[in-house]
């Protein structure tokens, strides 16, 4: 059943377009502030919001983007008695679907209502379908071994630390833990502290008040009022600097927020699961992390294998990716030759499942026949099935001279530019710099 959400101060525009989507036979629901808004979606599943740009408590425009945060599918149509071409720009830059001028002619305003729950209907449909490929448990034992524990910690509130190398979905895990916890109809957040520079992470978890820096011109909510009540991801957790962990620390122990530049602590309740493609043990001794963080973290803790310590699972990823990428492409490739999944299996994919997400949409796309061949693959998989690196059966060692290869030739290609080869690598400058010095790399 598709419900309409109506936001507006004014009970009798409410009241006027309640009625008038009764008679066109929609059902629909009136709240008079944008923290009314807010807990009404937080209640009930709605397919369009319809709301002033004008309310007591906060805009239109900020309601818009708190609404896109709940769930990005959902279309909203701004409506107001002050048009103006900047806000209206703006709100669709936002991501509203239209912004109408009061008053509304009735007429115009169903053509918009009706175009806007199409699109929805659309976006559900698409999410439906990729639901349906959004997990793929493996079959290997190591597969075995890591969906077990999953299963295990999912229904509990302990904290996880997920541990495993770059690109093996160390956030899928994540995520299937929250939608087998009881916390599964509330918010999911996943936040990349490896993107956060060391003055705005405070902000991004924990919000700031208006005026607490330059460039604060509103109040803004952290991620841990985003999460409140449902899980927050803490991807690269080592990227944070000392004093964000020592605020980390006391969010996660006492449940409570303090904004930057703020004064009134704020109750949150929310699940705390990190990961991390470092050693946390090594970055305690190191004095890079905090040693009591980490026991308050490490209350269980799960590691993802590789891809190529998971030989059973590749051809079964393949095909799941395969799937996706005809969805995404809007293609019908059937399958990979046998050479081509030959040439899977040898491959040391130092990029792990991202990698090969990667590699198969690309040959998707490639793809002019039904079976994907060994033409549509990148040059340098190609290399290493016909020039395997040499005398050694160690897959780690393997793994680590085509690790220290292609950082090599990334460098050179940006001429030393860390931050762009770290782009490049689809690693933080951080992990970069680990490396470099793990294989003693001068650039």
């Amino acid at each position: 059943m598709q419900r309409i959400l109506i936001v507006d101060d004014d009970p009798t525009i409410c009241l006027m377009l309640k009625s008038f989507l009764s008679r066109k036979g929609y059902d629909s629901d009136t709240v008079f502030s944008a923290g009314e808004a807010v807990k009404a979606l937080d209640a009930k599943k709605y397919s369009l919001i319809l709301s002033d740009y004008r309310l007591p408590d906060f805009d239109g425009l900020e309601l818009l983007g708190r609404i896109k945060k709940i769930d990005a599918r959902i279309p909203v149509i701004i409506m107001t008695s002050y048009a103006d071409i900047r806000t209206a720009v703006q709100a669709i830059k936002i991501g509203a679907f239209e912004y109408v001028a009061k008053p509304l002619n009735p007429e115009e305003i169903l053509v918009t209502i009706k175009a806007a729950l199409k699109r929805y209907q659309a976006a559900s449909e698409k999410d439906s379908e990729k639901k349906e490929l959004q997990f793929v448990d493996g079959n290997s034992v190591q597969a075995q071994h890591m969906h077990r524990y999953i299963e295990l910690v999912a229904p509990t509130d302990m904290s996880v630390i997920i541990e495993g190398e770059s690109g093996t979905g160390k956030e899928i895990a994540a995520r299937k833990i929250h939608v087998k916890s009881k916390r599964s109809s509330k918010t999911f957040v996943a936040v990349d502290c490896g993107a956060l520079s060391t003055e705005l992470s405070g902000s991004e978890l924990f919000g700031h008040m208006k005026g607490a820096f330059t460039g604060a011109i509103a109040n803004k909510e952290g991620q841990f009022e985003v999460a409140n009540g449902g899980t927050l991801f803490l991807d690269e957790i080592g990227n944070l600097s000392y004093e964000v962990q020592v605020k980390l620390l006391r969010a996660i122990q006492e449940r409570k927020v303090r904004r930057v530049g703020g004064t009134a602590d704020i109750d949150v309740d929310v699940r705390i699961i990190v990961a991390t493609n470092e050693d946390l043990v090594k970055a305690v001794e190191r004095g890079d992390f905090r040693e009591d963080l980490y026991h308050r973290l490490n209350e269980f803790k799960i590691g993802i294998p590789s891809l190529k310590e998971r030989q059973d699972d590749i051809s079964l990823f393949a095909d799941f990716f395969l799937k996706q990428s005809n969805i995404e492409l809007s293609k019908e490739v059937q399958n990979l030759a046998p050479k081509v999944l030959k040439i899977f299996k040898d491959y040391s994919w130092p990029g792990n499942l991202r990698e090969m997400k990667n590699v198969i949409r690309r040959a998707v796309l490639l793809a002019q026949d039904p079976v994907i061949t060994e033409d549509c693959l990148p040059f340098e998989i190609i290399q290493e099935a016909n020039n395997p690196v040499a005398s050694t059966s160690d897959l780690k060692v393997k793994r680590e001279i085509q690790e220290k290869d292609q950082i090599i030739q990334t460098l050179e290609q940006t001429k030393g530019n860390k931050a762009k080869a770290a782009r490049l690598l689809n690693i933080d400058r951080k992990t970069l710099y680990n490396k470099l010095k793990q294989y003693n790399i001068k650039a």
